[in-house]
């Protein structure tokens, strides 16, 4: 089979298309025929050493991927096999992710795809959709789990909306019935972010953005999903109502945060840190339900007419793919595995 490894650390020229045999899986693992992989800032982060130390000799990068599984280990029952399914955190603690064309995954970490759910939208939830079920699930006045109408009457601002994590908090909280606010950098964010299904979207570099945030929710947003902690929280205190959560899982751009102590604790404000990987079992698997029920509700669409544009690249370009999500490319970037 085709899989793609790096050995080092560092940038992306480290990636290297090889031949290897097909894994077998072991006991409680399935192994899936990859059809598309997706790619995640983590991804490259871990391959250039910023996330941990390498545990592996030889790795093959990649959490997230779609495909159908095509062997069962000892106790999976057999009716498995041919299932579509998509992956999650398939490289996590583990040396093979999805830049390859068969991988084996725990049972759990393969998640039934319905057969309307293409593949590209397999690829593309993963850690962007857990991570943004874990956004909307953490405040202290809001619903541990979602579903249909588990955010009515809450006010929720994804920002970065044009991302792929604002994408899905979008999508889920307004699946959850959330009024949703997204904050964008252009009009052409602001287009893919109301694609999605912000129902207003405010751009955060144009006149006092506070001012028309409150404008829509006069008593203040319940809920941040935060994606530059640095940059933005003074907005976010400036919004935020009394007992309300911002919730990060990243500080794009680096920007040191300035925390004003006493406007957050007048507000009783929740800052709530977010990273899927220690987030725990039952959170994960709560999350894992809730997106596969979205999903069979068809709400979590992708591709540029529903907000998240697709960019591609071959296996063998696994490398450029590194380089586009590296750059900030805007969307989606997946790796054909299979035709």
């Amino acid at each position: 089979m085709k899989t793609v490894v790096y050995r080092d650390n560092g940038g992306p020229d480290v990636l290297q298309l090889v031949d290897r045999q097909p894994p077998t899986p072991a006991p409680g693992e399935v192994r899936v025929r990859v059809a598309v992989s997706g790619v995640n800032p983590t991804d490259w982060q871990t391959r250039a050493g910023h996330a941990h130390p390498k545990a592996f000799p030889e790795i093959t990068p990649h959490h997230d991927g779609a495909g159908v599984i095509d062997a069962v280990g000892e106790g999976i029952d057999q009716s498995r096999i041919g299932e579509r399914v998509w992956l999650f955190m398939a490289a996590a603690g583990r040396p093979t992710g999805t830049a390859t064309e068969f991988t084996v995954v725990p049972t759990g970490q393969a998640v039934p795809l319905p057969d309307e759910a293409g593949f590209d939208v397999g690829a593309a939830l993963g850690v962007p959709a857990l991570t943004a079920h874990r956004a909307l699930t953490v405040a202290e006045d809001g619903p541990r789990r979602l579903r249909p109408g588990a955010l009515a009457g809450k006010v929720v601002l994804a920002a970065g909306g044009a991302g792929a994590v604002g994408h899905a908090v979008i999508q889920l909280a307004r699946w959850a019935g959330a009024t949703v606010i997204s904050t964008v950098s252009s009009p052409a964010k602001a287009r893919l972010a109301t694609a999605a299904g912000a129902h207003h979207v405010v751009n955060y570099r144009e006149g006092d953005p506070a001012a028309e945030i409150r404008a829509i929710a006069a008593d203040g947003v319940d809920i941040v999903a935060e994606v530059a902690l640095g940059a933005n929280l003074a907005l976010d205190l400036a919004v935020l109502r009394p007992r309300g959560t911002i919730s990060t899982y990243a500080n794009d751009g680096g920007q040191p945060v300035e925390l004003n102590v006493p406007q957050s604790m007048v507000l009783n404000a929740r800052l709530q840190f977010l990273v899927l990987y220690t987030a725990g079992p039952s959170v994960r698997a709560a999350a894992v339900e809730d997106v596969a029920a979205a999903v069979r509700d068809g709400v979590l669409p992708v591709g540029e007419e529903h907000g998240l544009p697709l960019v591609r690249f071959p296996l063998h370009r696994t490398a450029d793919a590194h380089r586009a999500v590296e750059g900030g490319a805007v969307g989606k970037v997946l790796v054909d595995v299979m035709p």
